[in-house]
């Protein structure tokens, strides 16, 4: 396989040079496996393969991106897709600013993020990971939906500035289970996020399954009043709050533009919690990292926080070549971040459950349908939805409804921090629009914040 890409690549190379172009070419190729299940059966079981193609052609000041699905083992029409790239390069609006073509200066075989037992998982073995999840879970009215999605992600490139060839293989996994009270219509839901065959773990999964459908099975359903609660926040709400935090927080091309919260200025300065430290860090395994950038340039660790203080904010190499920086390795298709753990000892839901408290703890595991409110003051929204519980001062617990958040991320990180768990895990982050892009955020499990304002409460799940 390895080959064979880099073979067809420099073929695709030197009909660009024949041409008397400039240009990079990017490949992608996908094996996606998918298993669905509803009414606790299977209802889909499908894979799929692609092969993409995106060719960039540079001209002076003019820039053009051409993409198209492919055929390995067709030539012609990918030569054609070269054309159609300069033609496009050619027609197109002069920018302010002259772009940088990639120019890759080693050869890089990066196989790092691949598992090859995690690639040759079967049938089966899904199956039998479903088995085990809902193993004693299941009854007449509690029914097990979920998804089960891996694959195996190829990813290279070649510029007509060099000889040299970039490779990247990547394996990855998303489970998700969901446990539907078919009667009272409630939900709780478990997520697992896998780089490697040894991190499938469904027995994770079904014990904090079983623990959610003993609360929701044994307590009462409250509606909450509005007002501000001490909020533990799961990590799969600090995942997709954190996703969103670094497209409109210490990204330099949106900051510049004016779409980021974040000011030039406050590098160096405290911005949030001493308790926050945020790494981009391509020494992660679980975050799917690469080597190298879409540009050739090496991936480094890139703090961004450190004890609350702004480091610095990333540059990708289009937004370096409009702003006159300098390109920090971020042409990627993904950060690798990393949020730092703190000192709680606390690894689990019934370990949180248990912990002495002196207040109301509103436990909050997902944030559904987040949006971003006002990208400028960093305010984001979305609800609770699947398994929030309301741990109360005198040792109880109730169910709460549905409930809305609207909140800065200065209130969740800033000095409202109050703790996060030392235990940490990863979050799948991947998006399943367009093409296969593994993409996870290792953060801890709980971080709790005091003053979370409830903006809406609903009076049903």
């Amino acid at each position: 396989m390895q080959q064979s890409v880099i073979a067809l690549l420099k073929e695709l190379r030197a009909y660009a040079l024949e041409k008397s172009l400039r240009a990079a070419i990017y490949y992608h190729e996908e094996d996606s496996y998918l298993m669905r299940f509803a009414n606790s059966a299977i209802s889909l079981n499908t894979n799929e393969h692609l092969v993409r193609l995106q060719i960039s052609v540079y001209d002076g000041n003019k820039h053009a991106d051409y993409e198209m699905i492919a055929d390995p083992n067709q030539i012609e029409p990918l030569k054609r897709g070269i054309d159609t790239a300069a033609e496009m390069a050619s027609r197109a609006q002069a920018l302010s600013y002259t772009p940088s073509i990639p120019c890759y200066r080693e050869t890089v075989i990066d196989m790092q993020a691949y598992d090859p037992f995690l690639a040759g998982i079967t049938n089966p073995e899904r199956l039998e990971f479903f088995n085990t999840l809902a193993r004693g879970l299941e009854t007449e009215t509690l029914k097990l939906s979920g998804v089960f999605s891996n694959g195996i992600t190829i990813t290279a490139q070649i510029s007509t500035e060099s000889e040299h060839t970039q490779y990247f293989a990547c394996t990855d996994a998303s489970i998700t289970a969901v446990l539907s009270h078919q009667k009272l219509k409630w939900e709780v839901n478990a997520l697992q996020s896998a780089q490697a065959k040894t991190e499938l773990n469904p027995e994770r999964l079904r014990a904090e399954l079983a623990f959610l459908v003993r609360q929701y099975s044994q307590n009462p359903a409250v509606q909450l009043p509005l007002g501000k609660y001490t909020v533990v926040f799961g990590a799969a709400a600090v995942g997709d709050v954190l996703d969103m935090f670094n497209w409109v927080g210490p990204n330099g091309g949106m900051m510049k533009r004016g779409y980021s919260f974040l000011k030039e200025e406050q590098i160096g300065q405290p911005v949030f919690s001493p308790r926050f430290t945020l790494t981009d860090d391509p020494r992660c395994q679980a975050t799917y990292p690469v080597s190298h950038d879409l540009t050739g340039k090496r991936r480094e660790r890139f703090p961004l926080f450190e004890a609350g203080v702004l480091k610095a904010f990333f540059w990708n190499q289009d937004d370096a070549d409009e702003f006159g920086r300098e390109a920090t390795g971020h042409s990627v298709y993904h950060n690798n971040l990393v949020l730092s753990g703190g000192e709680k000892e606390v690894g689990s839901l019934e370990e949180l459950a248990a912990l002495p408290r002196e207040e109301d703890i509103l436990y909050i595991p997902y944030i559904h349908y987040m949006n971003i409110v006002n990208p400028t003051a960093g305010i984001f929204t979305g609800s609770s939805r699947f398994g929030a519980l309301l741990l109360r001062k005198d040792g109880s617990v109730a169910v709460p409804y549905n409930v809305r958040v609207t909140q800065s991320f200065e209130d969740l990180f800033g000095e409202r921090l109050e703790w996060l768990s030392r235990e940490q895990c990863a979050h799948n982050v991947s998006l399943s629009y367009g093409e296969r892009n593994p993409r996870a955020i290792w953060v801890p499990r709980f971080i709790c914040v005091r003053g979370v304002e409830i903006s809406h409460s609903n009076s049903s799940y």
